[in-house]
């Protein structure tokens, strides 16, 4: 098959019935039970799992995608923590790489109970996930999870010898300040800043926050709101504080002249739109009943406002599907 062009998709979490909605109405069809194009391909942003209603689902339609050669997909962050809450810690008996704390469990709680019944499955699913790409680099674009770092990004090709993790490495990964674990940290969940004077924040989803999502795109921010870039706004009284010198060297800066980069991650709002001339964030909280959201590319070198389709959840989903409120 000749790729003409490549549909890139963002955060799944569970919404099988959408992502099949979306893959139809892109042109895809199944063959022997596998999605497929004629001349496109398929490029998977992370984050299959948690939250929604029909995880296991969505991992099968998207494993047999790519294993068929019909996509690609990069690692989210969920898939990651799964690993890490799933697997001991070689340094402290009894403990796994990620905490066992409710709010860890919180957050697993649909993977755990929609696998739990398919061990044999959920081990497979544990060790595709090891072998998943944490970003991808093709000739006039770019894919990762969350934030590219280049400097990071060709530290870890030098160390791996490519764009892949191993057990070892999952395993130092967990350890606070490592090389492992800030990669992790800054591709998977991108750049953000501590709240200054140790302030907390509630987020809409309920969790007790340190710490918010920052931009990673702007030349010279001079104030907090200049930066914040997740659906939870910085109270008033922080967001115009000026943006400290120790601040600014914790932000990274993708200029424009870049490759194009696509994210997911962000949990965004309203009509998907670029984010940048050249950056473009898919994930639109399709299980929050936003939109899944996918980027239909061909050879253009900047991001087109008319090349988003979506499926809206709310509107078109939920009519279908009575199990989508499950989430």
């Amino acid at each position: 098959m000749a790729i003409q062009g490549y549909d890139l998709i963002g955060d799944i979490h569970g919404c099988a019935l959408s992502l099949r909605m979306l893959l139809a109405r892109m042109g895809y069809r199944q063959v022997n039970g596998v999605y497929q194009h004629h001349s496109r391909k398929v490029v998977f942003l992370g984050d299959i799992i948690d939250r929604g209603p029909h995880i296991r689902e969505a991992l099968h339609i998207v494993r047999d995608m790519v294993e068929a050669g019909h996509a690609e997909i990069v690692m989210g962050n969920h898939e990651y923590n799964f690993m890490c809450y799933m697997t001991p810690d070689p340094n402290r008996p009894g403990e796994y790489l990620r905490q066992h704390t409710p709010r860890h469990k919180r957050i697993l709680q649909q993977t755990l109970e929609q696998l739990s019944p398919y061990k044999d499955e959920q081990q497979d699913f544990m060790d595709w996930f090891l072998q998943l790409p944490l970003f991808l680099e093709f000739d006039h674009f770019r894919v990762v999870h969350a934030c590219w770092h280049e400097g990071l990004i060709e530290q870890f090709k030098a160390r791996m010898g490519g764009n892949r993790i191993d057990r070892t490495f999952l395993e130092r990964s967990a350890v606070d300040g490592s090389f492992e674990w800030e990669v992790m940290d800054r591709l998977l969940r991108g750049t953000h800043l501590r709240l200054p004077n140790n302030e907390v924040m509630v987020s809409k989803d309920g969790f007790r926050r340190h710490f918010f999502r920052t931009k990673f795109w702007m030349p010279d921010p001079q104030y907090l709101v200049d930066v914040v870039f997740q659906p939870d706004p910085l109270p008033a009284h922080l967001s115009r504080l000026p943006i400290t010198a120790s601040q600014k060297r914790d932000l990274l800066y993708y200029g424009p002249d870049e490759k194009l980069l696509f994210i997911g991650h962000y949990w965004r709002e309203g009509k998907p739109a670029p984010v940048t001339s050249n950056i473009a964030c898919l994930d639109y909280s399709a299980v929050k009943f936003g939109k899944l959201v996918a980027y239909r590319l061909d050879d253009e070198t900047r991001i087109q406002p008319d090349k988003f389709v979506w499926v809206d959840v709310a509107r078109e989903v939920h009519l279908v599907d009575p199990e989508v409120g499950a989430s």
